[in-house]
């Protein structure tokens, strides 16, 4: 019994101790469309100048976006960029002694790794939420239509209202943010990867927005075997396993199949899908890429000619 309670207060302590360090950084959001208030979400500030990381269909297409911080204090907000494709989307605030967050690496996620989910269901502001990592590398389909790679599932509970909030480990570190629910399923819950989320900021924060070069591949990371790194001399150890291949995309035009393993793309290395997707970015229209892939054993090269979206 006393072994049982000494872990209760351990996990306890934990999420004591992550919720404490990151709730001053978690907004609510609640947005209007002319005029009207129609809805609200979650945020969490990443840097001390104001900058607000959320969900895109917490705030696409509103007309103005009011921000309340832990203390009551109401701010309006600037949209800085929207990206739809990966439901995120920036804002920004004018604010004294405002505390950012620390951001993690969601490339070290555990499955069965504890997580704390912090956001503002139905409203209830800073309300908090645990369980685990129950999955990795899960492909979500955002309203757009767009495939999200790399996705965190996890049973923290979420309810409308905790989208654009922080997935924070027990070291209070931001490994994710909250971005889905399946209902009517419990237990089913999706966060964007913050390593994701980071790169997308920072292109938004830039150019307000992301113009990508779209091959019409899910994907996930995946571990390639000694013997064909060795063999076929390629520089990393990991590549992108093909989950699904869209009908009619430039990737099924070129020949991809489900099972090839994405290991470059011109003469760059893609070890992950963050890798890939920071490669379709810097994707200049019209121009025909250079896919290195393996299938079974044997390395092949095919050619393809993204869309730019």
């Amino acid at each position: 019994m006393v072994a049982n309670q000494s872990l209760l207060d351990a996990y306890s302590e934990a999420v004591i101790t992550a919720a404490e360090r990151v709730s001053p950084s978690v907004v609510k959001i609640d947005v209007t469309h002319n005029g009207r208030r129609s809805g609200s979400g979650s945020g969490f500030v990443f840097t001390p100048d104001g900058f607000i990381l959320t969900n895109s269909h917490v705030i696409h297409g509103a007309s103005t976006i009011k921000v309340i911080l832990q203390g009551g204090t109401e701010c309006q907000a600037d949209l800085v960029g929207d990206d739809p494709d990966t439901e995120l989307a920036v804002v920004r605030i004018t604010a004294p002694n405002l505390v950012p967050v620390t951001f993690g690496d969601s490339q070290m996620l555990r499955v069965g790794q504890l997580v704390i989910a912090i956001g503002n269901p139905y409203g209830f502001q800073a309300s908090v939420t645990s369980g685990v990592v129950s999955a990795l590398g899960r492909s979500l389909r955002a309203q757009t239509g767009r495939l999200i790679d790399n996705v965190i599932q996890t049973d923290a509970a979420l309810n409308p209202g905790n989208s654009g909030g922080p997935l924070v480990t027990s070291t209070g570190e931001v490994v994710g943010v909250n971005t889905a629910i399946i209902l009517p399923a419990q237990g089913i819950c999706f966060a964007t990867a913050i390593n994701t989320a980071k790169f997308v900021a920072a292109r938004l924060i830039k150019d307000g927005r992301i113009h990508r070069g779209y091959i019409g591949v899910a994907g996930q990371n995946a571990p390639i075997h000694r013997a064909l790194v060795w063999t076929h001399h390629l520089q990393n150890s990991s590549g992108i396993f093909v989950v699904n291949v869209e009908q009619d995309s430039p990737a099924q035009r070129a020949g991809v199949r489900d099972g090839d393993i994405i290991v470059a793309l011109h003469d760059q290395t893609v070890p992950d899908i963050d890798a890939l997707h920071r490669l379709l970015a810097d994707y200049r229209k019209g121009e025909r890429i250079r896919l290195t892939l393996l299938r079974g054993t044997e390395k092949f090269v095919l050619y393809i000619e993204p869309i730019l979206r």
